[in-house]
């Protein structure tokens, strides 16, 4: 069987992944000239389903409770697991409380246990949550690494927009083109985020560093760097940074550390993410042609059981529908 695959962000190369692996011959096109610049290139990459059903359907839980196993297993070394720590500062205690409530698979920590798990934060915050089952990757690190194994498997790729076959010599055509898919439902989310450096700060896992107004998250990468977000904006438009967010994630992240106030500021960036109105996936097949779509912010937990979803279409297999409540059209 012959896949043609368009779209090089986290869908796309997850489903090539599933499919080359069972012997499909795959070709993927991109209109990027490379892997950069995507909505998946831009994410933080938390796995991190117990977290996010603070505000996400349970269904998050359900779909990406095993996405760190996946790319452990598809990219081996890349995937942290060093859980992930809830923070606020003294004043906003109640927030601490709603997120728990409204969480699972957490355990309250005091100040020691606090400054056990992250030294550099001794003294700075009474309490927190930490979530010890969630893990995290660098989302370019493990794109590229992706991409190179893909290769390595046979998988073609063509950047540029030129396709690697033509579509009507393809047995499945599978869109995976995000917010370029132009579907009625789907809508624009705005996610701004900014990169510092400084060695003044180490951190072994994720923070998230709540506010009733503007939470953030902090997520430590490789170099002394730091990846702050994220806002999460109805809208569209893939313009710059704006003044008002970077200067709110700056403060935020000050108020996690006062070190991050003389860090260095080595990149922002906006990446528009694809949502339908409940902000779940779907998965779905017409012909010859099956998508993936609406990852929202979950690209990164929820794109391997997405892709195990298309395979089950792809061969024509029944898929259960109390698993996929939510998630499949």
């Amino acid at each position: 069987m012959k896949v043609l695959i368009r779209g090089a962000g986290v869908a796309g190369l997850t489903l090539a992944h599933e499919l080359a692996k069972r012997g499909l011959s795959i070709s993927i096109v991109e209109k990027r000239a490379q892997l950069a610049g995507s909505a998946s290139w831009q994410a933080g990459g938390m796995l991190a389903p117990w977290c996010e059903c603070e505000s996400a359907d349970p269904a998050v839980l359900t779909l990406g409770r095993s996405s760190a196993d996946w790319w452990d297993a598809a990219l081996a070394g890349h995937v942290m697991r060093n859980g992930t720590l809830v923070l606020a500062p003294a004043r906003d205690a109640g927030e601490l409380e709603r997120f728990a409530r409204r969480t699972t698979g957490h355990m309250p920590i005091d100040a020691a246990a606090l400054a056990a798990l992250e030294p550099d934060l001794a003294g700075r915050f009474r309490s927190g949550l930490f979530f010890a089952g969630e893990a995290h990757l660098d989302p370019r690190r493990a794109l590229a690494a992706l991409e190179a194994k893909l290769m390595a498997m046979g998988v073609r790729f063509s950047f540029g927009g030129a396709p690697a076959r033509r579509p009507d010599a393809a047995d499945i055509v599978a869109e995976c083109t995000g917010m370029a898919a132009k579907l009625p439902a789907l809508r624009g989310v705005r996610g701004e985020a900014i990169v510092l450096r400084t060695s003044d700060v180490a951190l072994s896992r994720p923070v998230r560093l709540l506010h009733p107004r503007f939470p953030i998250y902090v997520v430590p990468r490789a170099e002394h760097l730091f990846m702050v977000g994220a806002t999460m904006i109805e809208s569209d438009a893939a313009g710059p940074i704006t003044a008002r967010s970077m200067m709110e994630l700056i403060n935020a992240a000050y108020s996690l550390h006062p070190a991050f106030g003389e860090a260095e500021v080595v990149e922002s960036s906006v990446g528009v993410r694809p949502a339908f109105p409940d902000n779940l996936p779907r998965v779905g097949r017409s012909g010859r042609t099956v998508s993936i779509n609406g990852l929202y912010r979950h690209g990164f937990l929820l794109a391997p059981a997405m892709a195990g979803q298309a395979v089950e279409l792809i061969f024509g297999k029944a898929l259960d529908k109390e698993v996929l409540h939510g998630t499949h059209r």
